[in-house]
């Protein structure tokens, strides 16, 4: 009984430092380092949360950059992230991209298909990628300008600042927070 008294009392203080006391730590590590990062990386407007930079969410106005189609159901649901899984020969995943390219020469007059960008018609693995490749945006950049009676230099100048390089200049590619251009195309509209 002794010995079983004492196992329990070992598992009970063990549970209590690395279950609990480890996790606090982490927590409270992280918010005094990086709280940004640990609370969501959230972007507010005049106070009030407008999304996170790093779960893409659905653009349909005209007035704003569009991101990447979106794999979850319903779209660009973070709590069901996931890819299609479909194959490149796969006459569902065809479809799709068609469906998404046919869209996105809808909504921006004049683009040929050949110029868009793979990635603006294909969904990320995660079904929730917040950024897309600075053609994508360039693209969109006549239709966003137009809409929000902006010069169509300034829209690229906010592009341009908004591009993230490659890491460490070798892996990854170029490419733009489509939350955080549109924040600053809103308030470049603004005035």
């Amino acid at each position: 009984m002794r010995t079983l008294w004492s196992a329990l009392r070992i598992v009970a203080l063990a549970t209590l430092i690395l279950g609990l006391g480890y996790n606090l730590a982490m927590v409270g590590i992280a918010q005094l380092v990086f709280p940004a990062k640990a609370n969501g990386s959230l972007m507010r407007v005049n106070g009030h949360v407008v999304g996170s930079a790093l779960i893409g969410q659905e653009w349909t106005s005209p007035r704003f950059f569009h991101g990447r189609p979106s794999a979850t159901s319903p779209a660009y649901n973070a709590s069901a992230s996931s890819s299609s899984n479909l194959g490149p020969t796969n006459p569902i995943l065809l479809k799709h991209i068609r469906s998404n390219l046919a869209l996105f020469l809808k909504q921006n007059p004049g683009v040929k298909a050949s110029q868009v960008p793979p990635a603006m018609v294909e969904s990320s693995a995660s079904g929730l990628d917040p950024d897309i490749p600075p053609a994508g945006a360039y693209l969109q950049a006549p239709r966003v300008a137009r809409t929000n009676h902006l010069p169509l230099a300034k829209v690229d100048q906010l592009i341009r600042s908004h591009t993230t390089g490659r890491f460490l200049g070798l892996f990854g590619s170029p490419h733009v927070n489509v939350l955080k251009l549109n924040v600053a195309t809103m308030a470049a509209a603004k005035g």
